[in-house]
């Protein structure tokens, strides 16, 4: 059975530092393409970055510069730095996992003075 935990999340000041964690189980971790997504209320849920099983990476425009997305597989787990926060990155964050479009349950990242 897939498993992804994510964790890390919180609320943060404008301008601070997070750094989100998914912990997988029940799959190969390192031949999985893994990626991050994010939901807003009232909003579709957008790709945020995502990590190919050789460690390529992606990143939407709006992220670019400011978060990091990197993998450990020795450890199951991958990871999400975010610096430079913004009020417009509050919402919840998903942890994904391909093949098989797994999801985890979210955490909240809430950017507010």
């Amino acid at each position: 059975q897939v498993q992804l935990e994510e964790s890390g999340g919180g609320l943060v000041q404008p301008g601070g530092s997070l750094r989100l964690s998914c912990a997988a189980s029940g799959i190969i971790f390192s031949v999985y393409a893994m990626g991050w997504y994010r939901q807003a209320p009232g909003n579709s849920r957008e790709l945020v970055a995502r990590i190919t099983r050789y460690g390529g990476t992606s990143y939407a425009d709006s992220v670019k510069g400011r978060f990091t997305i990197s993998r450990d597989n020795t450890k199951n787990t991958m990871y999400l730095q975010m610096n430079s926060l913004k009020p417009e990155d509050t919402a919840i964050y998903y942890c994904n996992a391909n093949p098989g479009n797994h999801w985890g349950q979210g955490t909240q990242v809430t950017v507010s003075s």
